[in-house]
């Protein structure tokens, strides 16, 4: 008797991949680009936009802190399955991230405090290839799962 195939998912992954210089102005192009992406996508507004802002500190981060060659780019990737959102921001630059304790005065160094918070997983590592990290973050698209992000920055129980 023949083994039946497993049952084919009910929706193929999304996947979706820029490659941007960089620069500056990387930054608000990987946020346009996800907007109209996660249009497109029909994702829920409150995953859009926080999933928006991660994005942003992430390509900040990789624009701003990677010590690479001049002309090497940062790559933004969203993966999209049926129920999670995953975005990652990959650069040439092997250190890894680690979040900062930033002072009350300081005009810099929350953006991984952000990610920690507002994700429901993330994490960084080393290419395969040897060159540069990969940063990643993931959001839930099941109602009340992301509830438990909002709880972590408001310190509330619910």
């Amino acid at each position: 008797m023949q083994t039946p195939w497993p049952p084919l998912p009910t929706t193929t992954p999304k996947d979706i991949e820029w490659r941007l210089p960089r620069r500056a102005r990387s930054v608000g192009r990987a946020r346009a680009l996800f907007r109209d992406q996660a249009a497109s996508w029909e994702l829920p507004q409150d995953v859009t936009d926080t999933a928006e802002l991660l994005l942003s500190e992430l390509m900040t981060n990789a624009y701003r802190h990677a010590r690479v060659p001049a002309g090497r780019e940062i790559r933004a990737r969203c993966l999209l399955t049926q129920d999670r959102l995953r975005i990652t921001v990959t650069d040439a630059d092997a250190t890894l991230p680690a979040p900062a304790t930033a002072g009350p005065d300081d005009v810099s160094g929350r953006g991984l405090a952000l990610v920690v918070a507002l994700a429901d997983d993330w994490g960084a590592r080393g290419r395969d290839c040897g060159i540069g990290k990969e940063v990643w973050f993931e959001m839930s698209l099941v109602p009340g799962v992301s509830e438990e992000a909002s709880r972590r920055v408001s310190g509330g129980a619910g």
